[in-house]
């Protein structure tokens, strides 16, 4: 499947000039680590799952965070969302430390970052139909009498392409199709004019065939509105559609970080390169080729193990090295890191 992205969304730098001086979002050494006990034994240890975490955002800019099953990008993203608190570390937006902020500004940045789940269905309430689900956030975050609630609804319903309005607003969620569902999920995510948007895999519930629609839904309202954009996935064929930059997630570290034009043309970290080769290839002439994917399972976040944490399942392992001492965020290329000890010979980047 492929189609046609506009220019301006694929090599908008991600620093460039036109950047903004503050970001939007800056993640600074953050840990989410949650304590396991047992009935009357006390800790029985820590899931350390998402573990020194460094990264900006600026307004309009689209970043993916990708990786499989396990690797900590769902509680990257309820810790960006203010769900979780950081075990250590801070999580600014617009200059405010989350931890610091009190209910009243809690519900203040919940209003400026949107969330678009995974699980359309599951997301929407089955006992609402879509004019009240819509209603809701205007009603708890806003001071508009009901007539302006009406009219932002159709507004948002409109610019979603969830039309006719007024035949799908009396309608359960159930009564919907997929793509529909998603599209509610969005419209709910961006009545409040966000400045952020964090989505959950915001395609891996929906058909193929409308798949790349909603991610060019979603790549449209990020470009008109300015909105910075969070994409979780582990599906790195997605990521080409709709994201700047990539960050490659393993075992709650950050292994990998560059523009995605040149991470899908040079990766650098062995986890990213098996990454790119799991890709599903439509072609049955290729069924046979030989994919090189690294054996085992992702390592338990409670026991990880210790100096680089890949390097258990890594075919390039450097003995008396790799199980020792943790890599660095070496930069072989330009704003491209990757924390691998292949590239020992490059100075880390700063930080």
């Amino acid at each position: 499947m492929t189609t046609t992205i506009p220019e301006t969304a694929q090599t908008q730098p991600a620093n460039g000039a036109n950047a903004p001086a503050e970001p939007l979002l800056s993640l600074r050494n953050l840990r989410t680590w949650f304590e396991l006990r047992r009935w009357g034994f006390g800790r029985a240890g820590t899931v350390r799952a998402v573990d020194d975490v460094s990264f900006d955002l600026h307004a309009g800019e689209a970043i993916a965070i990708v990786g499989e099953s396990g690797c900590g990008k769902s509680t990257l993203m309820k810790t960006i969302l203010g769900l979780h608190m950081p075990t250590d570390g801070s999580v600014i937006f617009e200059g405010r430390d989350l931890s610091t902020l009190d209910s009243k500004e809690m519900q203040w940045y919940r209003s400026q970052v949107g969330y678009v789940q995974q699980d359309p269905f599951g997301a929407l309430p089955p006992f609402m139909d879509i004019r009240r689900i819509l209603s809701e956030p205007l009603k708890i975050h806003g001071n508009m009498n009901e007539s302006q609630r009406r009219d932002r609804i159709h507004e948002v319903m409109e610019e979603v392409r969830l039309t006719p309005v007024d035949d799908l607003l009396p309608r359960f969620p159930h009564m919907l199709s997929g793509g529909q569902q998603q599209r509610v999920v969005i419209a709910r995510a961006m009545l409040l004019r966000p400045r952020m948007i964090v989505a959950d895999e915001p395609v891996s519930m929906l058909d193929m065939s409308v798949r790349v629609e909603v991610l060019r839904l979603l790549q449209g309202l990020q470009l008109s509105h300015n909105l910075a954009v969070v994409y979780i996935t582990h599906d790195l064929s997605t990521v080409r559609y709709f994201s700047e930059r990539i960050f490659v997630m393993y075992a709650g570290e950050i292994v990998e970080q560059a523009l995605m034009d040149d991470v899908l043309r040079n990766p650098l970290h062995p986890y990213t390169r098996a990454l790119l080769a799991a890709i599903a290839d439509p072609d049955p002439e290729n069924a046979r080729v030989f994919r090189d994917v690294p054996p085992g399972e992702p390592p338990s976040l409670v026991s990880p193990p210790s100096g680089c944490r890949f390097h258990p399942r890594c075919t390039h392992f450097i003995e008396n090295l790799c199980e020792l001492e943790s890599p660095p965020n070496f930069e072989p290329e330009p704003q491209h890191r990757a924390r691998c000890w292949l590239y020992q010979d490059d100075p880390p980047a700063s930080s």
